[in-house]
């Protein structure tokens, strides 16, 4: 492997060692001690991966309400039309990105798009994912010959996150936010892949890990840059399009977890 995927098994590696992969994170949900409605987000962009729908949109609904520049994205342009309508109707301002995080040049040229257009990039939220009800569970290969949940999950937007990290940093004070998971599992280095023994809850719960990995490693990286990253439990099975998928009943909402 080389470039960007053989970086990426290098530090999962490298904390696999460090976290002892054994044992899921704990990630507890912690209070918010500020009214979120107080905030303003007025001259800041942001960039939502997976906000066509679900969670995503609920937060680029929210973000634009606070005065931010939403930067909404996802596969579905008529969707994404609709999520930028929405914005705007409630007072924000948005615009939509078409990106299928399934490719790896279709992260790239995301980025590069993102580079070009906006002169400040001031957070940067990585929601977008699948869940173990893919394809009614069977396993799924990318066009770069991936997993489909760990590329999506993780590698598309571990890729994509090193790709604006410049934006970011000429941004500061900037953030990044992994959406992740307190479902988590070891991951496998002898078969990260999944190829033997395919398990689509456990292809899930080993790429949220990751995403909090990833976050382990880079935050250090980012000391006096003034970015910073965080990883995050939204909720448990949120009435999103993933849970439907899943086949399986809501126990919260996506406003529960955009608060």
């Amino acid at each position: 492997m080389t470039g960007i995927v053989d970086c990426v098994w290098v530090h999962l590696f490298k904390f696999a060692i460090i976290l002892i992969l054994t044992v899921p994170v704990a990630m507890p949900r912690v209070s918010a001690q500020v009214n979120p409605d107080t905030w303003s987000m007025a001259g800041k962009t942001v960039l939502i991966t997976g906000s066509t729908d679900g969670l995503g949109r609920e937060v680029a609904m929210r973000l634009g309400k606070l005065g931010a520049h939403v930067l909404v994205h996802g596969r579905n342009a008529t969707r994404g039309a609709e999520v930028v309508e929405a914005v705007k109707n409630n007072g924000g301002s948005a615009e939509f990105y078409q990106a299928d995080l399934g490719s790896l040049d279709n992260v790239r040229q995301l980025a590069a798009a993102i580079m070009q257009n906006h002169p400040h990039l001031h957070m940067l939220i990585n929601n977008a994912g699948l869940g173990s009800g893919l394809a009614g569970g069977q396993r799924q290969v990318s066009t770069d010959g991936y997993e489909m949940i760990f590329h999506v999950n993780y590698l598309s937007h571990y890729l994509l996150t090193e790709l604006l990290l410049p934006k970011l940093q000429a941004s500061a004070p900037a953030r990044i936010i992994n959406v992740a998971s307190g479902a988590q599992r070891p991951v496998n280095f002898n078969d990260v892949m999944m190829e033997q023994d395919f398990d689509s809850h456990a292809a899930y719960a080993q790429s949220k890990l990751a995403q909090i990995l990833h976050a382990f490693y880079l935050s250090p990286l980012l000391e006096n840059t003034g970015v910073t990253i965080n990883a995050l439990h939204p909720a448990s099975l949120m009435n999103t399009t993933m849970v439907e998928l899943m086949e399986r009943e809501p126990r919260s909402t996506v406003d529960e977890g955009a608060t």
